[in-house]
């Protein structure tokens, strides 16, 4: 049996191994502008993104914001003369194949749809990465939909995108939908501010004083949050 009727499944470090496709659409983008490809390169550019990230999330820049110019100020950083927006539009080429799952990714997901699950990617992404890596993905016939911040005109943990994703599921109840994420700040948050249960993927041990209504520190562990 299962609790929830449709599960909403963050995309980035939930299913997907985010970190390799990164490090595989970087290599590549320094290949392309021949740019050495050190862990001290890959770290400070890492930096900047995840900054402007947050900053996203906080709602103080926007999505083209952060898109145009995080590899600008990572260039005006190393000294390196290169047109810094083509560089962005380069580097989404790369990741829209990083369609690499998590180990047990695939099972919990099948697991799911057993159960009579409806299953929806909910992401902060770029529509055209986040689309094609689940197209080109073993989740491609798996997955009901996806929900991408970019087409919704806002991000989690914004209410806006939170409204957005439940008026296409044609307002379920909430008790029935479950949110899956490995984010506090986005996944977890803004769950809890809408009243939507929550399981939250903590592998790196962290704590937190938010009401989560599971905390796993696997993936395979989500269905313990989902079977009943």
């Amino acid at each position: 049996m299962r609790k929830y009727d449709i599960i909403l499944l963050d995309a980035d470090d939930t299913v997907f191994d985010f970190k390799q496709a990164e490090l595989l659409a970087l290599k590549r983008l320094f290949n392309l502008y021949g740019i050495p490809n050190t862990e001290e390169n890959i770290r400070d550019y890492q930096q900047i993104n995840d900054d402007l990230w947050r900053r996203f999330e906080l709602g103080e820049v926007t999505k083209d914001y952060l898109l145009d110019h995080r590899f600008v100020f990572f260039f005006e950083e190393k000294g390196i003369k290169a047109d810094g927006v083509q560089a962005n539009q380069d580097y989404l080429d790369g990741l829209a194949e990083g369609n690499i799952l998590l180990p047990g990714a695939l099972e919990l997901v099948q697991r799911m749809k057993q159960l009579g699950c409806k299953v929806y990617l909910a992401t902060n992404g770029v529509t055209r990465v986040q689309k094609q890596r689940l197209a080109t993905s073993q989740l491609k016939d798996l997955c009901d939909g996806i929900f991408v911040s970019e087409e919704a005109g806002s991000q989690k943990p914004q209410k806006e995108y939170f409204d957005y994703v439940l008026d296409k599921l044609g307002h379920p109840d909430l008790k029935k939908v479950l949110m899956v994420g490995d984010s506090l700040s986005s996944d977890i948050k803004g769950a809890v501010a809408y009243g939507i249960p929550c399981c939250w993927l903590n592998r790196k041990g962290q704590t937190t004083d938010l009401p989560v209504d599971y905390i796993v520190t696997s993936v395979p562990d989500i269905l313990t949050a989902i079977e009943a």
